[in-house]
């Protein structure tokens, strides 16, 4: 079981936080007992100040469940409103590593609408053609890294860029162009499953620091599991 000991911080300052999310962690707490990163943070503040009461912690921006990666979290609300901002202005860059099923261009643009439907009691995104008051432009850039061949099937780890910031987009963006991300039955990969392990990380977040406006820049490359085979 995670525990708060095992949750990476890389930096932190009177300001905000940035972490690394294992796989299989939620951002926050939903209606589940799972754990999440916003809790496990704020029990980690409050221990190393030894803070009375509640721990204010913001959520600036998600992961998927079972999405790894880099995560800022603000320890002031100023702080959160002002990288909330950057992030509606697109002023806050995320960049992920995927891995596809097949081989793909060298690089390219994905562009659809996404809308978020219910089916079977699970939450989708689903392309559409036409954007709607339920669908939202959706733009990604990747950039192939390297294909390799895993028990005989061909799979690209790319790297993408988000312009938009949409439900599951790069899985469903991946997914609309048959290539679907390895392990990730949700939408469409139906090859061996590997560990269960979705690949798909966020492995660099730049921003600009939410008070000294100084540039920030963090990098974590995952390198374990079905990723070794890539890096």
């Amino acid at each position: 079981m995670t525990m708060k000991k095992d949750i990476k911080i890389i930096y932190e300052d009177n300001h905000i936080l940035v972490a690394i999310k294992p796989e299989n962690i939620l951002s926050q707490e939903d209606s589940t007992s799972d754990l999440d990163m916003l809790t496990l943070l704020k029990a980690y503040l409050k221990e190393k100040y030894n803070k009375p009461g509640n721990v204010f912690l913001g959520l600036v921006h998600r992961l998927d469940q079972r999405v790894s990666g880099l995560m800022v979290f603000a320890k002031t609300s100023k702080a959160a409103s002002r990288l909330a901002q950057d992030i509606k202005e697109r002023n806050f860059e995320k960049v992920y590593y995927a891995i596809i099923t097949g081989d793909i261009d060298n690089e390219g643009t994905l562009k659809n609408y996404l809308k978020k439907v219910k089916k079977n009691n699970e939450i989708r995104a689903m392309i559409t053609q036409k954007p709607s008051n339920d669908a939202k432009e959706a733009i990604l850039n990747y950039k192939k890294i390297k294909s390799v061949v895993i028990d005989g099937k061909i799979f690209t780890l790319v790297e993408v860029h988000l312009i938009t910031g949409r439900y599951n987009q790069i899985r469903a963006q991946f997914a609309h162009i048959n290539k679907p991300l390895i392990n990730d039955f949700k939408y469409g990969y139906r090859f061996k499953n590997y560990n269960d392990q979705l690949g798909l990380a966020c492995i660099k977040l730049s921003f600009n620091h939410p008070v000294t406006k100084e540039k920030l820049s963090f990098t974590h490359i995952p390198d374990t599991g079905i990723w070794s085979k890539f890096i």
